[in-house]
């Protein structure tokens, strides 16, 4: 059976991709906000490596969408 290697901070790995891919758009955490239709407190929190803000499915292809980038590259966890 094939091993698989599991990814076990994917939240981690997310939230500094969204970061990384915002920023190469020069887009502020408001500026996502308003297009995801989310509040910007929300936008920050997913941002911030000190919340443990978990986030749905459709947020993540929403913010996906807004940035431009597959749900691939949010997940990959060496992106940078």
């Amino acid at each position: 059976m094939k091993q698989v290697e599991f990814d076990n901070n994917i939240y981690n790995t997310i939230r500094k991709n969204i970061r990384k891919y915002r920023k190469e758009r020069k887009m502020t955490s408001a500026e996502l906000a308003e297009i995801v239709g989310l509040s910007h407190e929300f936008i920050r929190q997913i941002q911030s490596d000190k919340a443990a803000y978990n986030f749905s499915v459709e947020t993540l292809y929403r913010i996906s969408v807004a940035l431009d980038v597959s749900l691939d590259d949010l997940i990959k966890k060496n992106s940078d």
